[in-house]
Formats: C-alpha cells, sequence, structure tokens
C-alpha cells in the first residue's frame, strides 16, 4: 500500500538529526499524492475554463482517468476486477470486490465512488448515499458523486435538494450539457419563473 510508505518518510526526516542532515544532500523523492493533486488542480482549472462541450467531455475524462489510479497495485487490481463484473451486471461479486477496495484503501475517492454506483444500481440508495458522502469527503470536486446525488435525490422526490447537488456539479463542469437541462428543468420546478 502506497499510504503506509508515505507516512513513514516524514518520520525518518524527523530522526535524530543526522538523517535530515543526509537528506538534504540527497534529492528528494516526489510525493506520488502531491503529483497527484497537481495534476488534478490544473485539470480543474482547464475544466473550468473549458469554451465547449467538446473540451469539457475531454478535460473531464482526463480527470476521471486520474481518479482511477488509486497508488496501489492491489487496489488497481481489483478495480479492474469490479468493472468487469460490473458489466456482467454480477453485483454481489462487484460489491464484495469493491468493499475489498475502500478497506484497504479507504483515502481513495474513486473506490468509494464506484462502490456508490454499484450500491444504486443493486436498489441500495441509501448505502449509495454514504459512498457519496466519504467520496465528497475526500473530494469535494467529485462532479460525478455530486451528479449521482442529485439523481439520488430526485428520484426520491427532494427536488430542491437534488436542485443543489446539480448546481454545485455545475460550478465544477459548467459546460456539463445534460446536468445544465435537470438544473434549467429543475429551477422552473422547484423555484418557479421569475416575474
Amino acid at each position: 500500500m502506497a499510504l503506509p510508505a508515505l507516512m513513514a518518510a516524514p518520520a525518518l526526516a524527523a530522526g535524530d538529526g543526522k538523517a535530515g542532515a543526509s537528506s538534504g544532500a540527497q534529492a528528494k523523492p516526489a510525493d506520488p499524492e502531491q503529483g497527484r493533486r497537481k495534476v488534478l488542480d490544473e485539470l480543474f482549472e482547464r475544466l473550468a475554463k473549458a469554451q465547449d462541450a467538446v473540451e469539457a467531455r475531454g478535460v473531464s475524462g482526463a480527470i476521471e482517468r486520474v481518479w482511477m489510479h488509486s497508488g496501489s497495485d492491489t487496489a488497481d487490481l481489483l478495480m479492474n476486477r469490479a468493472m468487469q463484473a460490473l458489466q456482467r451486471k454480477d453485483y454481489p461479486l462487484c460489491l464484495e470486490l469493491l468493499g475489498a477496495i475502500v478497506e484497504i484503501e479507504p483515502t481513495w475517492a474513486e473506490g468509494w465512488n464506484k462502490r456508490a454506483t454499484v450500491r444504486y444500481l443493486a436498489g441500495d440508495a441509501m448505502g449509495a448515499m454514504q459512498d457519496i458522502a466519504h467520496v465528497l469527503a475526500l473530494e469535494p470536486r467529485h462532479f460525478t458523486a455530486l451528479s449521482g446525488m442529485g439523481y439520488i435525490l430526485q428520484g426520491r422526490g427532494f427536488d430542491a435538494r437534488a436542485l443543489e447537488a446539480f448546481r454545485k456539479a455545475l460550478e465544477i463542469n459548467p459546460r456539463h450539457e445534460d446536468i445544465r437541462r435537470l438544473v434549467d428543468k429543475l429551477t422552473l420546478e422547484v423555484e418557479g419563473q421569475g416575474i
């Protein structure tokens, strides 16, 4: 797992002073999570400035590809198998694999997001909402989780709360036409027409 290895590095630097002194002479190893964050920050900036829906789809696809990599070979392999099970609509196996993923990589937002999706497809909307809460705690810019929350809330008749979730998703991904149409529709239904 990548997380313990990253957590161990600062402990060495804070040791007896000798490790800190010698580490200054050596090149500091790159923090993969920091690099991943930087790439995501740049992609989210590009997404906010996208000129049209085609450009936005390309950038949002790049963001989703970054999200799909956990940094753990084991978790990535389990995710691959879970996605194969999802294609076969083998929800029990998919949920078992995704459960293992969130256990071994609890800070990987996409593990929680995929499990939320599968829980919803398997008829467990409450479980899906719990997983979405984990996703958004880890990655508040997760526009697909926000959209998923909106769809679940709308399906349960909570249109005002669904509108709020869709609006947040649209703030992050302003060129998403399907979400924009939902926001327009729900705005009329929830808030009515202006005078």
